[in-house]
Parts: C-alpha cells; sequence; structure tokens
C-alpha cells in the first residue's frame, strides 16, 4: 500500500483532463504561437501556448527534461539552439514546446517570481533523478509513432542540452463533449468536466497578466507544474465501485454524488456533514465551492512503464502557483484518495510567451 498525497485526477473538480505539452508555443498552422485550426491545436483565439488550445489535446505525450551540456554555454545562446530544435521537428499534427526551470534563469532578478524547484509536499517521494531540470520540452499528438519520431531528430539537434529523465503518456477514450475534452485515467474514472470550456476563461486562469508583478516578458506566459503519480491499482481494484465513488466523490461517469448532473454544480452547503459526498472526497477538498472553481487548467496523461509502475502524469497550467496548484495541494491533505497516491517525479516550471522576445530578457539581471 502506498500512503501518498497529491493533486489529482479523477473527474476532478480541478479541472480538465489532459493534454498537451509543456510549452511555449510551436505549433504547425503558421508562426510560433499560430497553431491553425487543426486538433490539436485549435484556432488561436486568445491563447497564445499552443498546447492550451483546443478542447482536446492530442491523446499521446513525450516529456523530456534537459540539462545543459557539460559544454556549458551561455544562457541565451543554448536557449535559442533549443528553440530551433523544436522548430526543427515540427510536423502536421503535432504540439511542441518548453518549460523553463529555475535553474536555466540562474539568479536573473527578472526570473518568474514564483519560479523555484518543485518542493516535496507531505507524502511525496521525489526521485532526484526523475524530477526538476532546466527545461521541459514536451511534444503531443494523435500518433504514438509521430510523437516519438519528433523526440528523437530533436535531440540530435540539441547537442548543447542532455537527457535528464523522460515519459510518455496516453489518453485513454480521449474525447470531446459538452465543450470540454475528457479522457479516462488509470482508476476508470472520466476526467476532465472541471476545466473551462471556453478560451477566455482557460486564459483567465492561466496566463499571466501585466500588473501581476511579474517580469515584463513574462506576461502572456503560464506557470506550469508536473507531478509523476504513481497509483496502486491493485489495491484500488479491491475496492468496490460505490467505495471507489465516495472517495472521488463522483460516479466514474461524471454525475455528482448528490443526483446533480456533470454539467451543473452539486450543492455541497446542503450536505454540511459530507452524507452525500464525504467530507475527504477528492473533488471536495479540491474546490469545496463549485462556483469558484480553482484558477488553473488541467492538462494530464495516463502513463505505464511496465512492471506494475503505472498512474498519471498531472499536468496544470496557471497564472499563479500558490492560487491554483498549491492552494489546492494543501487543501487535499488527509483526502481519502491519499493511500492511493505516490508522487515520485516532476518539476515546476515557466512557459514562455510565443515568439522569440523573451529568449533576450530572461538572462538580464
Amino acid at each position: 500500500m502506498v500512503r501518498r498525497r497529491s493533486l489529482l485526477l479523477a473527474s476532478s473538480a480541478a479541472g480538465l483532463a489532459v493534454g498537451g505539452a509543456v510549452v511555449y508555443g510551436v505549433a504547425v498552422g503558421g508562426e510560433s504561437g499560430d497553431a491553425g485550426d487543426g486538433s490539436p491545436g485549435g484556432a488561436p483565439g486568445v491563447l497564445g501556448l499552443a498546447q492550451l488550445r483546443g478542447v482536446r489535446p492530442g491523446g499521446r505525450v513525450v516529456m523530456v527534461a534537459l540539462d545543459r551540456g557539460a559544454r556549458g554555454g551561455e544562457s541565451r545562446a543554448i536557449l535559442r539552439e533549443l528553440v530551433s530544435g523544436l522548430r526543427g521537428v515540427e510536423r502536421a499534427g503535432l504540439v511542441v514546446g518548453v518549460g523553463l526551470g529555475v535553474s536555466v534563469l540562474g539568479a536573473a532578478a527578472n526570473r518568474p517570481r514564483q519560479l523555484v524547484d518543485m518542493p516535496s509536499f507531505p507524502g511525496d517521494l521525489l526521485d532526484p533523478a526523475r524530477s526538476h531540470g532546466d527545461v521541459l520540452v514536451e511534444v503531443a499528438g494523435d500518433r504514438v509513432a509521430d510523437v516519438r519520431a519528433a523526440v528523437d531528430r530533436l535531440l540530435p539537434a540539441v547537442p548543447g542540452w542532455r537527457e535528464r529523465w523522460r515519459i510518455e503518456g496516453f489518453r485513454a477514450g480521449n474525447r470531446e463533449e459538452g465543450g470540454r475534452g475528457l479522457a479516462r485515467n488509470p482508476f476508470h474514472f472520466t476526467e476532465g468536466f472541471g476545466n473551462p470550456a471556453g478560451d477566455r476563461e482557460t486564459a483567465d486562469r492561466a496566463l499571466v497578466r501585466a500588473g501581476q508583478g511579474e517580469p515584463d516578458w513574462a506576461v502572456g506566459g503560464s506557470y506550469q507544474v508536473v507531478r509523476v503519480i504513481r497509483l496502486a491499482t491493485e489495491l484500488w481494484d479491491k475496492d468496490s465501485v460505490p467505495e471507489q465513488e465516495q472517495i472521488i466523490g463522483r460516479r466514474r461517469d461524471g454525475r455528482w454524488l448528490d443526483g446533480a448532473p456533470t454539467d451543473e454544480e452539486p450543492n455541497f452547503a446542503a450536505d454540511p456533514k459530507g452524507r452525500l459526498t464525504p467530507l475527504d472526497s477528492h473533488v471536495r477538498l479540491a474546490a469545496p465551492d463549485r462556483r469558484d472553481p480553482p484558477p488553473l487548467v488541467r492538462r494530464s496523461y495516463s502513463y505505464d512503464r511496465g512492471d506494475g509502475d503505472s498512474g498519471l502524469v498531472f499536468s496544470c497550467f496557471q497564472r499563479d502557483l500558490a492560487k491554483g496548484f498549491e492552494a489546492v495541494q494543501k487543501r487535499l491533505e488527509g483526502e481519502a484518495m491519499a493511500k492511493y497516491l505516490l508522487t515520485t517525479g516532476g518539476g515546476y516550471y515557466f512557459v514562455p510567451p510565443p515568439g522569440d522576445a523573451w529568449i533576450d530578457r530572461v538572462g538580464q539581471r
């Protein structure tokens, strides 16, 4: 039995399931940051980051954390090398991008103010070899062969970088429904109902705004959290479906335990003692006031490394880490689902806004 907790999964209160990328927004279909109108990617709209566009994320993803190689080099020069390499692997149907770790920005005075190495939260068991990294590259699409081939082309094209860790993910039952992207997680629950249905609300939750206290170059970017969460699926599957639904706080198909349909809000106030929806259920702790959802957007994937190592690649984007992921994570301490979860890796990253202007700004002190 593993006893760990983390912001998860299930049909969560926190967001849409899965998707795409870590990214600064290189996508086929136009200039950097203009994904055209395909899926994944979607129309440009109000969103600049390719990995947040479109309702249905790509069904497959490879995330690769990279560190600067032994030859080192000035940060801006090797970041240009990386961005050039990313553009070189663009193909129709792929979303490609990068998130910046705190280590690549160093002590720059104009670094995003909340960007740090991801801390170990209560119950985590982070493997340093599978955590953090100077940058996180993400390639997503619907064909696993295309996604893997893009990563294989990228690494030789960026000799200034070396691989730190990687993970592949997939979205079972990946689909669009009711204006949201839905998928089935390894615990057999449909997730994605909590994400915003439109570009404007997505941008409001995810993108850094002017006047927020962040450096000017970061406006239009986003904080990304990645958590590799190993799930005790054998233990979970020993519970009955009704028991599982009490732990999650939803039915497997997304309906609420108080009978409310998936597209309506449950009335938690009418259930103060948790007789219908337990007080320690995942969705109730993650978003106790469903009318005021957590200000983040989820784009998560399932993974299976074999030998019983399977689970969730949780990924979310927000304009404010403290008000987004970290606030939810604190509320989830003590949730009933904690004993089925073990977070083993991942990191905090900052996804730059589209274009190249940020490269010349990030190293300024």
